[in-house]
């Protein structure tokens, strides 16, 4: 698998085949904060009040809609709960594909940028 920052580089396509066990537990070694829940990755972001809890959600939109990808998002006044699949994926079955740790990837970047060194 991938760096995170190869990660980061690379850009969402159109996925019709899930990712492998292998190719997901390798994304889940770089990928450390996220989990695998209901077959989703998972991740929540814990953040000082609601404005930057708010604040963080907005610049993610600008990713999540270039990417063309989609999580599931659940704010809190001080939290954001971030889970992917890829809806495409076995048959339209859904699962985890490669664009999901494409977008966790990118999602990290811009919290560990934007909001770590103002959360402590």
């Amino acid at each position: 698998m991938m760096t995170h920052t190869e990660l980061q580089q690379q850009s969402c396509q159109h996925q019709i085949n899930a990712a492998s066990s292998e190719e997901i537990a390798a994304a889940l070694r770089v990928l450390t904060p996220w989990k695998i829940e209901q077959e989703k990755i998972v991740r929540q972001f814990d953040f000082k009040n609601y404005y930057q809890t708010l604040e963080f959600v907005n610049t993610i939109a600008t990713i999540i809609h270039h990417e063309d990808h989609h999580p599931e998002l659940l704010m809190t006044y001080n939290r954001c709960i971030v889970k992917f699949n890829t809806h495409s994926v076995n048959g339209g079955k859904g699962g985890l594909s490669l664009n999901d740790f494409i977008c966790a990837a990118k999602i990290d970047a811009v919290f560990e940028d934007k909001f770590c060194a103002n959360n402590g």
